[in-house]
């Protein structure tokens, strides 16, 4: 039998996907996860208590409006400046130092008699902490996780993240009913508290990123800011990831739209979690498939395709068809997300490690700056012309831009399709 190299046309056939179970089996990743997925799960039940909690005080919709816009602000202020920290720092040590600390700051908010003023102010450190601890796992999980299966393991993490934020949601009210929100403020509180508990004992330390000097915070955002942006691909795979306030922004009209979807049949309400769960639903989809069924090598090949995917199903939103369509279209849309896996893996091929906890974090703070703007905008348009159109000229809008972040990819994605390559067939 003859032995040797494959002929170059037979290369991507020999390419090795991890699994699921491979990355599960990774006692490392293993903490990563659960401590993730248990922090979420209590951050959603602390939304809705929190929600409760401020309408019961004030019985002002303004007011509770602006203790939930609090949560957008503190990231995208202090996320750039606070994520260097991750850098600078022991990555497991910053975890769990931001997960004791926001377990003290919820457990504040649990007391009852707290005042409103304070409430916002704890509300506002404690979105703050989010910063370093996001930033750090990020940049830590790529230690954790090598070549193909740091891909497995970010589809694995972003089904979890979409699944607990439905749970989480869902459940959230029924709880709070039981138990009332002070109680519920209070487990959130010890989700806090686990997390910590698990990251010390199931991720080993590891010494800070950046061994020799450690430079001013100032001088880190703007070293990680010229890192990001000066570089073209950095940059693309960046405005990728951004790309996410087009599609995003339904979710923030779902109400007013599903007012204008009601037949009699089906009661607003449950049009409007219909339409909210639709998009995070294709999500979930769309990363098992990308994850489990597209060779590494391939999936650089498909970001740019899917990345329009994520944007056009909207555009169908103009002919103002059925539920049915529309919840169909926003599933495809949901699925098209799965190009943020390969943009992410492409993104920590490019940036050095020592530098990846500021690089995440202003790459973290811009989403959430894009998603907040994108709905603001959209809620603000909605009121004019109504949903539909404001929706399809955010897939217009989407699908445009990324038809030219996809050319400008193609330009440049030769390095990384060969890297990947060599990792996964290695």
């Amino acid at each position: 039998m003859r032995t040797g190299r494959l002929p170059g046309r037979h290369r991507r056939a020999v390419e090795r996907q991890a699994t699921f179970g491979e990355v599960i089996a990774i006692r490392e990743f293993r903490a990563l996860w659960l401590a993730q997925g248990l922090s979420l799960l209590g951050d959603q039940l602390a939304q809705v208590a929190l929600a409760v909690l401020v309408y019961d005080r004030t019985r002002s919709p303004l007011a509770t409006a602006a203790v939930y816009a609090l949560t957008y602000l503190p990231s995208i202020a202090g996320g750039p400046l606070l994520s260097g920290l991750a850098d600078r720092f022991a990555r497991r040590g910053v975890m769990m130092t931001c997960d004791v600390l926001r377990a003290l700051l919820v457990a504040a908010m649990a007391l009852p008699g707290m005042p409103f003023w304070a409430l916002c102010v704890l509300v506002f450190f404690v979105v703050l902490l989010s910063a370093p601890f996001s930033a750090a796992r990020a940049a830590l999980l790529p230690e954790v996780l090598e070549g193909d299966r740091y891909v497995a393991g970010s589809a694995l993490q972003n089904m979890t993240n979409q699944a607990v934020q439905m749970l989480g949601f869902a459940a959230g009210g029924a709880l709070i009913a039981t138990m009332g929100p002070y109680r519920a403020l209070a487990l959130d509180a010890a989700t806090f508290l686990a997390s910590a508990l698990i990251l010390i004992s199931g991720v080993r330390r590891r010494q800070a990123a950046a061994k020799h000097d450690k430079p001013s915070m100032w001088t880190m955002t703007r070293a990680g800011a010229r890192l990001v942006f000066g570089d073209k691909k950095l940059r693309t795979l960046v405005l990728f990831a951004w790309l996410c306030g087009f599609y995003i922004l339904p979710e923030g009209i779902a109400a007013p739209y599903a007012a204008r979807l009601y037949t009699g049949t089906l009661p607003v309400p449950v049009i409007t979690g219909l339409l909210m769960a639709a998009m995070p639903t294709g999500t979930v989809l769309g990363a098992f498939l990308f994850s489990r069924f597209v060779t590494p090598s391939g999936r650089m090949r498909m970001m740019g395709w899917l990345a329009m995917l994520s944007c056009a199903p909207l555009v169908v939103t103009a002919m103002r068809p059925p539920l049915a369509v529309v919840i169909a279209a926003w599933v495809l849309s949901g699925i098209g997300g799965a190009y943020q896996l390969a943009a992410n893996a492409a993104f920590v091929q490019c940036v050095p490690a020592e530098r990846r906890g500021q690089a995440f974090g202003l790459v973290q703070s811009g989403l959430m700056a894009v998603q907040g703007v994108g709905i603001l905008v959209g809620g603000f348009a909605a009121e004019r012309v109504g949903p539909e159109p404001v929706v399809a000229l955010a897939g217009v809008t989407g699908v445009t831009t990324a038809a030219v972040l996809a050319m400008i990819w193609t330009e440049s994605r030769g390095d990384n399709s060969t890297r990947v390559r060599a990792e996964a067939t290695a």
